[in-house]
Order: structure tokens, then sequence, then C-alpha cells
């Protein structure tokens, strides 16, 4: 049996001799490698973690200790460590197996969820003050990678620790990458700490050098203050330590004597601590090492040669055509400028960046940061892109509202990842979007059926004064045949793809083939469905619903946003407007959080937005208006 098979709950860890360590920290990174080449997930994160997070269970006590990770993809090691190496491992990202991510619902050793970045820093200060009212002792540990100080609301929480509590651990894991390489000024600052390892030399000999020299001894004698005054003489002091913690570092995250020294001081310490300690992202894995970006989240991949192993589509993703689209319309206007959050290649921009890098801008994970920026840039006559994950423009909503769409400026948002993102779940699915920004006045919103009419919608809300969304989802187009040149299409009005005679099936972006087939199943049914594709969910077409309703006796929505506030609501709304009592069905997400799944077509099944599902409760909604209208004739008959 191997060590790893040994490890049924965290205790088991502190059993084991230091010689053992470097023994399971081997077996783990095989057991992710395997186990990721498979279900695809975060490897490269996790890989870099091993050490650290053997030596913080080693150290500390979960339950009863609270980890909270940051993001917490890089959580797979302290899953294997608390009881979860099981079949349930073997699946995690698939159905019915374990989230990729940290879950409280999943493990009493989760102590927080997460699946955004700077989180952690807030969460554990909330935590640990707790703690402290309830006048208990245990530990709180907040891990968080480098990138997630870049951050605003981890600074808002560096700012309060002090005056929260004396008790608090903070990791900050180095590995100078979050998805993409970090930018910015902490990343230089960082590397700055990295680069003069005298820091914490002078700090733990300090005692001992004064004692050696004349007048020394009557420093040390001065009192608690004298070691941190005498060395400021010497090193200016780090900004942490101007936020009232006490640094530590840098520090080999991957040498267990070194791990173990300091967690234990830190475990020991009276005010709270940071332990700076130095990773290696995809350490293990060459192939993972030579590639950090892409096996930051990597799909099913062969082990031997690290190539994608799923049988993907071969037509181009939609954020590739995003990114080529913004570049060719870049290149003809020096005022388009490309700003995302530390996405560059998940949306396409890193095309643009390549291309035209003053065009270009990566603010690190700083969504808030991205549209403002934007938006004093748009102030100045430049028209600025953020190309920003559905899921990740939730954190900019009231920059959104107060600066940009109340000054009604010129920005493109294009949401990549909106519907599913099936295997990594609740917090990253962007199953929102149309429902918290359709209240939003001057916004312009469009969804395209096809990567061809995405190219459009883009250069269609390049011609709008205002600000403009475009929502399309995570992965392949559709195949369709790309226009040499993107058009301008007409703001608010959608496409008549057949004509109705019974029921009329308005489906929304990726909804539109489902609504094809809906179509189909209607027609051997004998009952003539017409297809419409909106493209605009703001302003809706208007005029071509009123007609539709002169004829039809059903209206059928389908859209990949949750039904609350969504694409059918504004269907509804706009029937009431009218004074137009003509029957709908809606088909979007239920009021609940959608779990992980191995695919979209699983996790559709599950909430009844699957064909056949569909198809059942349309033609039940159908059948029964018809025979309600048979009545009402033979009884006026």
């Amino acid at each position: 049996m191997s060590l790893l098979q040994q490890i049924k709950q965290p205790v088991d860890i502190k059993k084991l001799d230091e010689s053992d360590l470097p023994i399971l920290a081997a077996e783990i990174r095989e057991k992710i490698i395997q186990t990721t080449s498979k279900n695809g997930g975060h490897i490269g994160p996790n890989l870099g973690v091993v050490e650290l997070t053997i030596a913080l269970h080693r150290t500390f006590s979960t339950p009863n200790d609270s980890f909270i990770f940051d993001v917490s993809h890089q959580g797979y090691v302290h899953k294997l460590l608390t009881g979860r190496n099981d079949r349930r491992f073997n699946n995690i990202r698939l159905s019915n197996g374990l989230s990729g991510f940290l879950n409280m619902q999943e493990s009493c050793h989760d102590a927080f969820g997460a699946g955004h970045a700077g989180t952690a820093l807030s969460a554990a200060l909330g935590i640990a003050k707790a703690r402290d009212l309830n006048n208990s002792d245990e530990h709180v540990i907040a891990i968080c990678g480098d990138a997630s100080f870049t951050c605003g609301v981890t600074l808002e929480a560096l700012n309060n620790i002090p005056h929260s509590t004396k008790k608090l651990i903070v990791i900050l894991n180095d590995n100078k990458w979050s998805i993409a390489k970090n930018v910015g000024a902490f990343s230089k600052y960082f590397n700055e700490l990295i680069t003069n390892p005298l820091y914490n030399k002078i700090n733990d000999n300090l005692e001992n050098i004064l004692s050696k020299i004349p007048g020394g001894k009557n420093i040390i004698k001065w009192g608690s203050r004298w070691k941190q005054e005498t060395k400021n003489l010497l090193f200016a002091p780090t900004i942490f330590e101007k936020f009232g913690l006490r640094y530590i570092g840098p520090i080999d995250g991957h040498d267990f004597k070194q791990l173990n020294h300091y967690l234990n001081f830190a475990k020991n310490a009276t005010q709270p601590v940071l332990l700076h300690v130095l990773t290696t992202k995809g350490k293990g894995y060459n192939i993972a090492l030579e590639n950090p970006e892409r096996f930051h989240g990597a799909s099913p991949f062969n082990v031997e040669s690290g190539e994608n192993s799923s049988n993907e589509s071969p037509y181009p993703k939609y954020q590739d055509v995003v990114g080529s689209t913004i570049t060719k319309l870049a290149k003809r206007d020096s005022k388009i400028i490309g700003i995302t959050a530390a996405m560059p290649s998940g949306t396409g921009l890193n095309i643009l960046a390549s291309t035209l890098p003053k065009q270009f801008f990566d603010v690190g994970i700083a969504e808030e940061h991205a549209v403002l920026f934007a938006a004093g840039m748009a102030t100045k006559g430049f028209h600025p892109i953020c190309a920003i994950y559905s899921t990740f423009l939730q954190r900019a909503y009231d920059q959104i509202i107060h600066d940009v769409a109340i000054q009604n400026l010129p920005i493109l948002f294009c949401l990549d990842r909106a519907g599913l993102s099936p295997n990594d779940g609740a917090t990253h699915h962007g199953l929102f979007d149309i429902s918290y920004l359709r209240p939003i006045p001057n916004c312009l919103i469009m969804a395209p059926r096809n990567e061809s009419i995405l190219a459009d919608m883009i250069k269609t809300a390049l011609s709008y004064k205002g600000p403009s969304f475009v929502r399309y989802p995570r992965g392949k187009g559709t195949g369709v045949k790309m226009a040499e040149e993107p058009t301008t299409i007409i703001i608010g009005k959608g496409e008549r793809i057949n004509k109705a005679i019974d029921i009329d099936i308005w489906a929304l972006g990726s909804m539109f083939q489902l609504g094809k087939e809906l179509v189909a199943l209607f027609k051997e049914y004998d009952i003539s469905a017409g297809l419409f594709d909106p493209q605009f969910i703001k302003p809706i077409d208007e005029s071509a619903l009123v007609n539709a309703t002169s004829t039809v006796k059903l209206i059928i929505t389908l859209e990949d946003n949750v039904l609350n506030g969504g694409f059918g609501s504004a269907i509804l709304e706009t029937l009431d407007k009218n004074k137009i009592n003509c029957p709908l069905e809606r088909f979007g997400w239920n009021d609940v959080f959608v779990d992980h799944g191995s695919s979209v077509k699983f996790l559709r099944e599950t909430q009844g937005l699957d064909l056949e599902s569909i198809f059942k409760k349309s033609l039940k909604s159908y059948q029964a208006i018809t025979m309600t209208n048979a009545s009402k004739t033979r009884k006026s008959e």
C-alpha cells in the first residue's frame, strides 16, 4: 500500500517520519497528473503546493484549525489528505465527483468555499475575529497566491488586519503566475523581496550581531521595540509590516525543513504573520513547467506528450474569433483598446497583445479597476473593449452602473463563458449576466448564434455610442463559414429563420441549435413551429414579437441564463407592455446554483433543459391551449 493510500485523515500525516514526506509528495504529484490527464483540471497550481499543503497539515489540525485557500483551485492536495482519496477524487470535476474547488458542503475540512481570486484574506480575517469573540484559540491560515494581491479586496483586508485580530497567519504562495504571467507593481515588489535574502537573516541574527558591537547591549535593553526599530535602520520595512504583519521570507516552498520551522514559528507568534513562500507552478511534471499558462487549467491530455487527448472540434474557439476580430478592427483604428483582467489567452486578447501591444492592457486580477480604467480612457475618445468572463464581471457591477452606464460611455464588454462552464461548477457558470445587465439603462446586450455573427456584433458594438455587451459560450464555434469582413447589424433587429403558424420559438445565442431541433420535432407531430434568432436581448425586437403573437398560439423562449430576470422575462414584460395575452413557455436555468458536471448535455438534463424535456413540456402546453381554444369555439357556436 502506498503512503498516500494510508492517509485516511490529516492526523495520519503527523504519524509519518520526515523521511517519508518526499515519497508522499511524489505519490500525490503522480495521482494529480494521472487524474487531470483524464478529467482535465488545474494541474499546475496543485503540483506547486504539494509540500506546502503537507507541511500545513503536519503543523495544524483541521477542521479545528481553518485553511482558507484563495480561489481554491489549488485544493486538490488538501482534498487528497482529508479523506477524499477515493472514487470521488478519481471523478473530480466530473458528474458525481468532487468539485474542482473547495466546497463547505463537501467536507468539514473545507472551511470556506471559493472559485474567484482575492477572497481568502477577508474571509480568514472574519473567521479569526469570530474566533476571538468566541474566546477560542484555533488557528486561521489564509493561503493566498501572489496574484490575489492585485485584487482590491485583498488590500482592503490587509488594511483591517491590525485592528481586528492579533492572531492570523497569511501564506503568500508566490509562483509568479495567476493564469498568465503576473503583472503590475506587486509582482515587481515580490521579486525585490525574493532577491533580498539578507532581510530575514538580519532579523533572525540581529540580537547576536548587536551584542558584539559597542553599545549594542544598550540597544537590546531598550525594550520590545528595539529589534524592529534597529532593523528598520538597515532595511526599509516591507509593505506587510506597514500593515501590521510580521513578514518572514522568502521561504523555499518545497523544503520540508524550512516549511516546518517557519510554520511552527507562525503558529506560536503573538502578532499576525505573513510567510512569503516560493513555489514552482507545475513542479514534478516537466511539460507543465515548460507550459505554465496552458497547464494552469488543462483539458484532458496525454501524460507523455502533454498534447490534448480529447477529440475536440476543428472549429475555432469563440474566444479566438473575438481576439482575431478585435485585432483586425484595431489595426484600422488606434482608438480601439483591449483590456483584460489576467486572462489574455482565455479571452483571445493574446492575439491583440502579440500584434498590437500598445493597444492591449492586462491589469491583473482586478476587474473593478479594468472597468474603471476603460471608463477613463473612454472619456478621452478611445473605445475600450473589456474582455472578461461573465462570472468575473459580476465583481465590477457597481463600476458598470456608476462609472460606465450613467455616463453612457462607449465601452464594449465581451463576456466569454456566458452559460455553463460545466467542469468548474457554480462559481464559474455565467448564468446571471442577462439578469444583472438587463435592468441597466443605456446598455446594448447581444448574443450570437454562431461565430460569424459574433464578429458582426463586435463591429456593431463599436459603432454604438454607449456601453455594449456581447455574451457567448465557452468552447468551439459551430463551424459556420466566417465572412471576409464583419458587418454592422441593425440594432434591435432579430432574424427570422422560418415562419410560424402554430408555435414561435425564440432561441437565444447558444440555445439556437436546440431551437432548430425543437422545430424538427414539432414537425413530426404536424405542428408548424417557427424559429426566430432574437440577436438582441436589449433592445428586444418588439415589432417581430407583436407580429408573431398575431398568428401563433404559443411563444417559446430558450436561453442559457437563469429564468429570473432573464431573456424570457424580457419577452413577458414586452407582451405585458403591449397588452398582449399570448401564452408563453420560458426555458432557462432554474432558481438554484448549478453544480459541476461532465458536460453541458449532462447538466441540461438534470435541470430539464434538454431537448426531450423541453419538447414534452412545450407539447403539453400547446395541446392544452388547443383544447381550450377548441372548447371556446364550440361554446360560441
